[in-house]
């Protein structure tokens, strides 16, 4: 078993219209933070930048949604320079793990394109997925953090900031932290009692 989780989140090319399609999409941030799988404990951060190739032009729209500029991605390496530095920067082998299967698959599609390998190979832990077991069903984000007392730090739709808040909730959807109590509705108890306060 591999002794690190690489929890990471990408943001990619976009367009409002959806003007670019799915399989042309490019990432143009990789946020990853790598965790301690014993003691989930944040070991290290990386975070880089990605040029696109495919459509180098942002959106108006992708860099509101994402902060990220022009400037960013024109002086960034593209895709395979940008891999070989996360490669490195590696201890070892890792389990890539994500919110959701988007990012494993975006990884394989740029993969695929730029004729990559990734470090990991398969080897994805879905957190999403684990956390939604818990809890019934899946949920974004920023809605799991609600759940367990949580707010999200940093700006969303930032690879780095989100895979950070991702980390948070890495406990919770491993079975070692503890949920906050559910009345039998099904709701947050501590959220309806702040709503009956106002």
């Amino acid at each position: 078993m591999n002794r690190h989780y690489l929890v990471v989140d990408l943001e990619a090319t976009c367009d409002q219209d959806h003007g670019i399609p799915r399989e042309q999409t490019e990432i143009i941030e990789i946020g990853a933070v790598l965790v301690d799988r014993e003691t989930l404990q944040t070991q290290g951060e990386f975070q880089t930048f990605v040029r696109p190739m495919l459509h180098p032009q942002l959106s108006d729209f992708c860099t509101e949604l994402t902060s990220i500029t022009q400037d960013d991605v024109d002086g960034a390496p593209p895709f395979r320079q940008a891999m070989a530095a996360l490669s490195e920067w590696l201890p070892g082998p890792v389990t890539m793990a994500s919110w959701g299967a988007y990012d494993q698959g975006q990884f394989r599609r740029e993969a695929r394109r730029r004729g990559v390998t990734l470090p990991w190979g398969n080897d994805h832990f879905n957190i999403k997925e684990a956390f939604g077991r818990r809890m019934g069903r899946p949920m974004g984000v920023g809605r799991a953090l609600r759940r367990v007392g949580l707010s999200f730090e940093g700006t969303a739709h930032r690879g780095i900031d989100d895979a950070r808040n991702i980390v948070r909730l890495l406990p919770h959807a491993l079975g070692v932290a503890t949920m906050p109590p559910r009345d039998e509705g099904g709701r947050d108890r501590r959220r309806r009692r702040s709503t009956a306060r106002r």
